[in-house]
């Protein structure tokens, strides 16, 4: 499985593709801008709002759920990342979070 940092990811801009699928509740706590929430519970029923056509991070609060995804995407064909220790390490390496918002469906 491909993995990727919070730094690395950060360095990628805005140009990448971020599904976040930690539950509601730890999305609206904390998040990056510009992610794609799609809950893990709710993943397989919600596939068809996933693109194709771009690399796609994944992202949880540690990075166990999102290797998961990111495994399932791959068997599916997609070409998806881990995003290594999730938004723990992206916070614990200063990068820029939204704070208290609505989940973002």
């Amino acid at each position: 499985m491909q993995e990727i940092t919070p730094t690395d990811l950060a360095a990628l801009g805005e140009a990448a593709t971020i599904i976040d699928v930690r539950e509601d509740g730890e999305y609206a706590q904390v998040h990056v801008a510009g992610t794609t929430h799609i809950p893990m519970s709710e993943f397989v029923n919600r596939l068809a709002e996933v693109p194709r056509e771009d690399t796609l991070y994944i992202m949880c609060a540690a990075g166990g759920r999102s290797a998961q995804v990111a495994a399932y995407l791959g068997q599916e064909g997609y070409d998806a990342v881990n995003v290594v220790g999730g938004i723990s390490a992206w916070q614990a390496a200063g990068l820029p979070s939204v704070f208290g918002a609505e989940t973002g469906r």
